[in-house]
């Protein structure tokens, strides 16, 4: 099949497709900005602390213009671009769940394709270039984005401050590596899901096990909280290349997220066991059946939300602890007689965590966009379903509490181990903060030398319950106003002209 003839039929369709193409751009195009405004901040230079002859340390140039000590500093920079990579995670599940809006109506379109002569292997390459071809289109799209906003906010100061890195614009190869990467995720998790689909010229068959999910995949959390744990022992202990201990950063956070994610069949599953079997009343009993029926549609529907609840759980964390070392220092001048504070190091940690959770916030927002896109397409999916029961004498309201049982009861213990692993991967590490104990010797002469000792302060970290209750009140609002909005695309599915969709 000719390129041109392939790009023509993945951008094929009615009205729903052309959406499907557009939302999924505009993901694509927002993780696009996102990787490129990390790939920015790592390719800032200098900032390096320097021991020169005298034994003082002084900051290699090339970061004076910046007015951030977060920009400046070279051992902060690699934090900045971890948490712009972490809050990319969400974005990408956004883009996966725009990708399944209208599979109804592209399942019906590819057996028209079949049945018109294409080999099954075709139809799989037509099926897959739908979400890379609007993952590139995005990813350009981003690319625009980014280069737009950089020469927007290139506003130096009248001393030549800059309070972002608008100056420094990443390699062409890294550029074309970042843009790349969307498209290529894309494409990769596209082959994947279509491993156990056949394209007939009759439809689309789905082959799935009958066996329900297990609980593996939380082996998939303790495995990330365990690398992340074992990359910050080695770098305490050794000396390791910062991205090495990077890479191994973020490959735990991801595991954590996909045990998470994966985790949540498994708890569908059970859940709507026990729904089943204690439930009482029609609207507990067809919740609890539709979610042993289809166990994975919580993962697929919540896994944007679930990723931001992660980060969230770890910026929690993090704030707790920035402010406890915070605690600890003012304590310690206290103990030693100096001044109150300054602990300006621990405050300004804890304002950037706040900006990270400020930017999980919006996070929540965007993954609830993706959930609503989700419930919106399953609810399309099954309107036969749903107008065959209102035909029978099913009332519409005892669907609608159907559908926010499925909808909430997974989500609960989902979203309290999302929140829980994430603040775990902090609290495994920083559990305590200790300062002081340092030592200084003064001699008044050979012999006469006195060794004074600073005082010791350790504070436990305490778990941060305001910012958890935030954090899991904002996204069960979230899943409710979802699924407010669910009923009423629920409404216009019932009709009983639905029964002759095919």
């Amino acid at each position: 099949m000719r390129a041109g003839i392939l790009v023509r039929l993945s951008l094929a369709g009615g009205r729903t497709d052309t959406l499907r193409t557009l939302l999924t751009g505009a993901s694509a195009a927002l993780a696009t900005a996102t990787l490129l405004a990390a790939a920015t901040v790592a390719s800032i230079r200098g900032g390096e602390w320097v021991i020169d002859g005298d034994g003082n340390s002084t900051m290699a140039p090339g970061v004076e213009q910046y007015t951030s000590p977060l920009l400046q500093e070279a051992g902060l920079r690699p934090g900045v671009v971890l948490a712009l990579l972490l809050l990319t995670l969400p974005v990408l599940a956004l883009a996966g769940q725009c990708g399944r809006l209208g599979a109804p109506a592209r399942d019906r379109r590819l057996a028209a394709i079949r049945l018109a002569g294409a080999t099954p292997g075709q139809a799989v390459l037509i099926a897959v270039a739908e979400t890379v071809v609007s993952s590139l289109l995005g990813s350009l799209a981003g690319l625009g984005v980014y280069l737009g906003i950089r020469r927007l906010l290139h506003d130096p100061g009248p001393d030549g401050t800059l309070p972002l890195p608008t100056d420094v614009l990443p390699s062409p190869v890294l550029m074309a590596m970042t843009v790349a990467v969307v498209p290529v995720l894309a494409g990769a998790i596209g082959v994947l899901l279509m491993r156990g689909v056949v394209m007939t010229p009759f439809g689309v068959v789905r082959h799935e096990r009958k066996r329900g999910p297990r609980p593996w995949p939380g082996a998939a959390v303790l495995v990330g909280i365990g690398l992340v744990n074992l990359a910050l022992w080695i770098e305490d202990r050794f000396d390791v290349p910062d991205t090495a201990v990077g890479v191994s950063l973020l490959s735990g956070v991801v595991l954590v997220m996909a045990g998470v994610v994966l985790g949540t069949g498994w708890i569908s599953h059970t859940a709507g066991r026990l729904l089943h079997r204690f439930g009482r009343g029609p609207t507990t009993l067809l919740a609890g059946r539709r979610m042993t029926a289809d166990p994975w549609n919580g993962s697929r529907t919540m896994s944007a939300l679930l990723g931001a609840a992660v980060i969230g759980g770890i910026a929690a964390g993090y704030h707790a602890y920035f402010q406890t070392q915070a605690r600890a220092e003012n304590r310690l001048n206290t103990m030693m007689g100096y001044p109150q504070p300054p602990a300006e190091m621990s405050e300004f940690y804890v304002g950037a965590v706040r900006l990270v959770l400020l930017a999980v916030g919006v996070g929540v927002a965007v993954s609830a966009a993706g959930m609503l896109v989700a419930l919106a397409e399953s609810i399309m999916a099954r309107r036969r379903t749903f107008a065959a029961l209102t035909a029978a004498g099913t009332p519409g309201r005892t669907l609608a509490g159907s559908l926010l049982w499925q909808t909430v009861t997974p989500l609960i213990p989902a979203f309290v181990l999302a929140v829980g692993s994430g603040l775990l991967l902090t609290r495994s590490v920083y559990s305590e903060v200790s300062v002081g104990g340092g030592a200084v010797e003064t001699c008044a002469g050979p012999g006469d030398c006195v060794r004074t000792v600073d005082p010791v302060v350790i504070i436990g970290v305490p778990v941060p319950w305001e910012q958890l209750a935030l954090l899991s009140g904002g996204g069960l609002l979230a899943v409710l106003l979802v699924a407010g909005v669910g009923a009423l695309v629920l409404r216009g599915s019932v009709a009983a002209e639905e029964i002759r969709v095919a």
